[in-house]
C-alpha cells in the first residue's frame, strides 16, 4: 500500500488561502489523505446533532471542525526535525548504581 505525499502534516501551522474561510489560521488536527482534506483547529466549525444515548441522555448539538480541501491551505510554519522526533522518542530507564 503506497502512502500519499502531502505538502502539510498533522501539527503544522497553516493558513486558508481560498474559500469562505480565507485568511483563517490554525494547526492541523488531522489529514484525510483518501479525500485530500484536512481538519484545521478552529476553522470551519460545523454543528453536528447527536441522538439520545447513554452519554447524552437529552441529545446534544456539538460544534466541531469541518474538512477543508488540502489545496486551499498553505504552510506557514513547518515543524522542526526535533519536534517530529520528540513524539516518537522514548526515554530509557537508567540503572542507578548504589554505592555504600
Amino acid at each position: 500500500m503506497s502512502r500519499i505525499k502531502t505538502h502539510v502534516n498533522k501539527g503544522d501551522l497553516v493558513e486558508v488561502i481560498s474559500g469562505n474561510h480565507k485568511g483563517a489560521q490554525g494547526k492541523i488536527l488531522q489529514v484525510i489523505t483518501g479525500k485530500n482534506q484536512v481538519l484545521i483547529e478552529g476553522v470551519r466549525m460545523i454543528k453536528k446533532t447527536v441522538r439520545k444515548s447513554q452519554d447524552y441522555p437529552e441529545g446534544k448539538i456539538l460544534e466541531r471542525e469541518g474538512p477543508i480541501h488540502i489545496s486551499n491551505v498553505k504552510l506557514i510554519e513547518e515543524r522542526t526535525v526535533e519536534d517530529k522526533k520528540a513524539g516518537t522518542r522514548r526515554t530509557k530507564k537508567e540503572k542507578v548504581s548504589s554505592e555504600s
